[in-house]
């Protein structure tokens, strides 16, 4: 509206041409002779392209999105994800991931799923720290939809992670679990880092003191490694396992996984962790060492 306004004036009053207007204001002239016709531009009418490469996978996408408004709020569909499961389930749709990422962002906008993450990078000392939390899934095991509660290690240095699933996040499966993901990695790290969870926290003390549960002590002096914890409601102090445990839910636990056991549901989430490397070779990483400098 500006640049007609200014057209009109310069045509009216300036006593230009429409060349030399068009040629002062860089446009061109039929946009000059659009302006002296009408005060008001011409509604220009917005070309609708066709998709041919991701027509074929538009009503899945629309159906999966659709599908997640049912599904745990942490357990939808990401683009990345609705990719993956395109190639898998139908080879036949030849579609480049951004393709999916546009179109997946579209809808989500119209569906009002969309939400913004910020990452910080960090680096650290190789065998150094490892960070541990719980997080909550869904599973349907025999047919029956579970919460199931997830311990999660994860490496700060390398980014390797280990999951397994407890029907409850008690003090016991806290320290079975301990065990299993230092067989997992094939050492204990220096140290590890937490929230104040009820299995190692009995009393939150002044600044990053705190009175330890006894069972959490003697195991800890057992395996020979130094306990770090976050401040309350800090949740970001240990971002690294919190991320991983919204990754892994979002890529591998989506759609729910349907097992026929806790014993299946832990030798899929053993074979997720897996690197993909590994993962292709089928082998369990039990016994390996993923990095230097952890102590054995």
């Amino acid at each position: 509206m500006e640049l007609f306004e200014q057209i009109r004036r310069e045509y009216e009053h300036g006593g230009g041409t429409i060349r030399g207007i068009a040629k002062k204001l860089g446009i061109h002239r039929r946009m000059v002779r659009e302006a002296v016709l009408s005060a008001v531009p011409v509604e220009r009418k917005i070309p609708v392209r066709e998709r041919p490469k991701l027509e074929p996978a538009m009503a899945f996408i629309n159906a999966v999105l659709e599908a997640d408004k049912k599904a745990p709020r942490k357990q939808r569909h990401t683009a990345h994800r609705i990719w993956c499961r395109i190639r898998a389930e139908m080879p036949e749709v030849k579609v480049a991931e951004s393709t999916i990422r546009r179109h997946v962002r579209e809808r989500k906008i119209e569906l009002a799923m969309i939400h913004r993450e910020t990452f910080i990078p960090q680096s650290y000392a190789w065998g150094g720290e490892a960070q541990v939390d719980w997080y909550e899934a869904y599973a349907d095991i025999c047919g029956e939809r579970e919460l199931v509660y997830v311990f999660c290690m994860r490496s700060m240095a390398s980014g390797e992670a280990f999951h397994c699933a407890f029907p409850h996040a008690s003090q016991q499966a806290f320290l079975e679990a301990h065990e299993q993901a230092f067989l997992y990695f094939g050492g204990v790290f220096a140290v590890l880092r937490y929230d104040n969870l009820k299995s190692a926290v009995k009393k939150i003390l002044r600044g990053h003191q705190r009175e330890e549960t006894t069972r959490f002590m003697a195991f800890r002096s057992h395996w020979g490694f130094q306990s770090e914890f976050c401040n309350p409601a800090e949740g970001h102090e240990k971002g690294g396992v919190e991320g991983e445990g919204g990754y892994f839910r979002r890529n591998h636990m989506v759609p729910v996984p349907q097992v026929a056991s806790w014993e299946a549901l832990n030798l899929f989430l053993l074979e997720a962790s897996l690197p993909q490397f590994l993962r292709s070779k089928r082998t369990r990483p039990l016994h390996r060492r993923f990095f230097s400098g952890v102590r054995r």
